[in-house]
């Protein structure tokens, strides 16, 4: 009786070491959180999230599974510059292509501008922001946050009265913003001066 007692503790502890042997194996064997990130997810964190549509897709998702399929080129998004076709080519690990000559020119930074003096409160440009970036109702005055529109002109289309334009993103002064985060913060400790 006491050798089965034996043999049965001896079996639970070689089953007790197994497990946590092979726990360990799987968490080495278990890849880093950036690399199991679907490709698809990873292309669009590189995209500009305009969803401008100047790439022939329906938004910066769209574009992003054209690309992990190799259905589409890299070098269609003008809102991503030359940077975004680099970071593209990295990733995906093809050759750099400059911009296809079908696609939309690069054009500078620019956000909407509405002349509120002439919008009649269509809201035709409301329903074609594709970030909401206009503010406004119907029959009244609409204006657009410059910090979220991306530029992507959707809005200049449906506009019966021609109200909205462009303006170009200056780097004066004036537009400039920090970036965040500016520096890192540091701890003080309490009766220290740095």
């Amino acid at each position: 009786m006491i050798i089965i007692m034996l043999r049965l503790v001896l079996l639970l502890l070689a089953i007790w070491l197994l497990g946590k042997v092979l726990r360990r194996s799987a968490q080495q064997l278990t890849p880093a959180p950036a690399a199991t990130a679907p490709l698809v997810e990873r292309i669009d964190a590189i995209l500009p999230q305009t969803q401008c549509g100047q790439c022939g897709h329906a938004g910066c998702h769209p574009y992003a599974e054209a690309l992990a399929k190799g259905e589409d080129s890299i070098n269609r998004c003008p809102p991503g510059g030359e940077a975004g076709i680099r970071k593209l080519a990295a990733l995906l690990q093809r050759d750099y292509l400059p911009f296809a000559p079908d696609a939309p020119p690069q054009k500078p930074k620019a956000v909407a501008l509405i002349d509120e003096r002439t919008c009649i409160g269509c809201t035709l440009c409301i329903q074609a922001c594709p970030v909401d970036a206009i503010l406004g109702s119907a029959k009244q005055m609409h204006t657009v946050l410059a910090d979220e529109c991306t530029g992507c002109e959707l809005c200049l289309a449906p506009c019966p009265v021609d109200c909205i334009s462009m303006r170009p993103v200056g780097e004066g002064a004036g537009d400039w913003r920090w970036g965040y985060p500016v520096i890192a913060i540091q701890p003080v400790k309490s009766g220290t001066r740095p």
